[in-house]
């Protein structure tokens, strides 16, 4: 133990705790440096060329993919230093183990962790607003993260659109029937549209509508489907307080997208009244809990509070919303839930998805 003295009070420090939190903290901030990297591994497609090459130098595998020699070699060192990436000394090669490949590749979604890797240098962008934030207040716009809608159109793909035939409709009795047979169906907070153009190829008898506020996010999910030649789905650029005005529709699905809302007491409302009597609301949304000690053990808890504090408070909080958070948790959702009358609420979850509950909500 060491005594110190501070302003004449005595405070004991056990440096064997102490020696451990430095230890901690070092291995913080070189996880945190390994994210970027990880990042960078994968919007390069690095990761997706080691695998595909037997063991290789520095300059192979950037001849491989096409990128700069020096870059890539220091890269590797990091790679290498964090143990994501085996090195040969003698033969100076490189190599991904195939055991590290099923979290980083794209043919491993939808267990591609690197894909969520891309957040953090994302978040890495706004430090100084958010900082400002902090001393003033108020909170940073969605018109200040140039790469969010991709990044989510891309973890959405692996996290719900891969599974959403076979996992998510299943979640509730009868849904697959029901759209095979022909109902209408919005969409709330569609982004680039990716699962509304999915079932709407799956289920041809039935109509998709598609809200978002992005004029960009709405733009690539209309091209889309007009490639795809899809014809029972539609995309309007929307702002979510108003979809009481629409509908009725039959299912209305919200997927990641209540929490980032400005008024989303009004948006729950909304979908309430834009739903037939017997509809059905399916909202995915973070799952944890609203009281921070529940949370203590939760296997990426920290990721989402920043990440929340990074963007989805902060947005919200940018339109003089409440700032519901990312991890405003089950709590709170089932308790708006119910104010905005959904009186019948069931929550599930899928194996795959450590991230997200599945709300299954019905007004009766």
């Amino acid at each position: 133990m060491a005594i110190t003295e501070v302003d004449t009070q005595t405070t004991i420090v056990d440096e064997a705790k102490a020696e451990a939190f430095a230890d901690q903290i070092a291995d913080v901030l070189n996880n945190g440096a390994l994210s970027l990297g990880l990042s960078i591994g994968h919007r390069t497609r690095l990761f997706d060329t080691l695998a595909d090459l037997p063991p290789a130098t520095s300059q192979e595998i950037a001849d491989a993919a096409d990128l700069n020699e020096r870059y890539v070699r220091e890269w590797l060192g990091a790679m290498v230093t964090g143990g994501i990436i085996t090195y040969n000394a003698g033969k100076e090669t490189y190599e991904l183990p195939p055991e590290h490949a099923a979290s980083l590749t794209r043919a491993a979604s939808p267990n591609n962790m690197a894909v969520f890797a891309q957040y953090v240098p994302m978040m890495g962008q706004v430090e100084d607003p958010i900082v400002n934030c902090f001393h003033r207040g108020g909170g940073v716009p969605y018109s200040a993260y140039p790469r969010f809608h991709q990044i989510m159109a891309e973890e959405s793909s692996q996290s719900v659109v891969a599974a959403l035939i076979d996992m998510i409709v299943p979640l509730v009795p009868g849904l697959h029937d029901k759209l095979a047979q022909g109902i209408d169906v919005m969409d709330l907070g569609c982004g680039a549209g990716k699962a509304m153009n999915l079932l709407a190829k799956t289920y041809p008898n039935s109509h998709f509508t598609g809200f978002d506020m992005s004029d960009e996010a709405i733009g690539t999910a209309r091209a889309d489907a007009l490639k795809a030649g899809l014809d029972n789905v539609s995309f309007e650029i929307v702002e979510g307080s108003t979809v009481g005005q629409t509908g009725p529709f039959d299912l209305v699905t919200a997927f990641d997208a209540i929490h980032d809302q400005a008024k989303p007491t009004e948006v729950l409302a909304g979908i309430g009244a834009s739903l037939h009597p017997d509809g059905i609301f399916l909202m995915q949304d973070i799952a944890g809990s609203s009281h921070v000690h529940n949370n203590a053990d939760h296997p990426i808890g920290p990721f989402l509070y920043t990440l929340s504090m990074m963007h989805c408070m902060t947005v919200s909080l940018s339109q003089d919303g409440p700032g519901l958070g990312a991890m405003w948790g089950e709590e709170l959702a089932l308790e708006m839930l119910a104010d905005a009358g959904f009186s019948n609420v069931t929550i599930k979850q899928l194996p795959h998805d450590i991230q997200n509950n599945y709300f299954i909500a019905t007004k009766s």
